[in-house]
């Protein structure tokens, strides 16, 4: 996969406002229902699905910069920053600066 800067178009951009606003849509639609669901958890659940979250845009994103970042560190690391109880796990520093 190319950067954007690496596209011989770059920074010419196009792009098809119909396909745009589908998927925009469904993120919207999809939003409201998890921020429904959220609404009606218990504040464990909610921490839980909030360190869930976090932490797959955490991993997801520094794998499509090349890294790979351990998924239960990440976790542990996000919990301690949030204040959340969590486990003895050693949390490494690429993980530890990730949920900083």
């Amino acid at each position: 996969m190319k950067w954007n800067w690496q596209l011989p178009d770059w920074p010419n951009f196009t792009w098809d406002k119909a396909r745009l606003g589908v998927a925009e849509e469904q993120f919207l639609l999809g939003s409201g229902v998890l921020l429904g669901t959220v609404k009606h958890l218990g504040e464990e659940d909610r921490n839980q699905l909030t360190v869930e979250a976090m932490s797959t845009e955490a991993v997801t994103t520094s794998e499509i910069e090349g890294e790979i970042l351990d998924r239960a560190s990440v976790q542990s690391s996000i919990q301690r920053q949030l204040g959340l109880a969590a486990d003895d796990r050693r949390v490494g520093p690429k993980e530890q600066g990730t949920a900083d």
